[in-house]
């Protein structure tokens, strides 16, 4: 392989190519939605993985706390979170790399719908990327940690902690939005960031903290389901 050649090579893993794989994704489940029925009819939502706490607690449909973060519901709601995605995610992957970046977006993701199945409205049907993209909130508020020393990221993670604290304090007044996976979702971006730690910088953060923050995500999603089952007496 000749020097050009792996440099094209280089600079295409560069990219935002996870970021890129999400879009498309979440773009074709969306135009699928539109064609079967509509983003904003309830059925469709359900039939195509909405979060749905009676599918889960009757049907054991238990991939619905995955597969929520890829549906939306309008046209906005899918547009506005398409752009912080592309905007957000790609900072975020060009930070944490690839692998470590989908982590955390799906595990958030997943988070988040743990939470709101628990702490949400019982008769809410939930959907939307926001959970993931709180996570990535998350993601990029743990690199404070990573480069104290560095003015400009100081800089955007001040802005992004200021950003996070205002669109929750929002989402209080609305009762549209699921403040519950939100918060869940910048949680588990909070714990799986801490957990993976930046390439390159691993061996900076302590260890045993990383640790810590893999068995804290772990336990806390676990203790979410408990308390969801035993809220909707489906465990004694």
């Amino acid at each position: 392989m000749n020097y050009q050649t792996q440099m094209k090579i280089k600079r295409i893993l560069k990219q935002p190519l996870v970021t890129y794989a999400l879009l498309g994704i979440t773009t074709i489940v969306f135009l699928g939605m539109e064609l079967t029925g509509g983003s904003e009819n309830g059925q469709v939502l359900v039939n195509w993985g909405a979060m749905s706490r009676g599918e889960i607690l009757y049907l054991h449909e238990y991939w619905r706390f995955f597969t929520p973060m890829f549906l939306h519901i309008g046209w906005l709601h899918f547009v506005v979170n398409m752009v912080t995605l592309y905007y957000v995610g790609s900072q975020v992957e060009s930070i944490y790399g690839h692998w470590r970046y989908l982590l955390i977006y799906l595990l958030s993701g997943v988070a988040g719908n743990i939470v709101s199945f628990t702490f949400g409205s019982p008769n809410s049907i939930s959907a939307g990327a926001s959970t993931a993209l709180f996570g990535l909130f998350g993601a990029f508020v743990i690199l404070g940690r990573h480069f104290r020393n560095n003015p400009a990221i100081s800089f955007m993670v001040q802005r992004y902690a200021t950003f996070i604290g205002i669109n929750l304090i929002f989402n209080l007044f609305s009762s549209s939005v699921d403040i519950m996976g939100h918060i869940g979702g910048l949680i588990g971006g909070l714990l799986v960031a801490s957990a993976l730690a930046v390439p390159d910088r691993s061996d900076e953060f302590n260890i045993h903290e990383r640790i810590i923050s893999g068995i804290l995500f772990v336990f806390l999603l676990g203790v979410c389901l408990l308390l969801g089952f035993k809220k909707f007496g489906l465990l004694v």
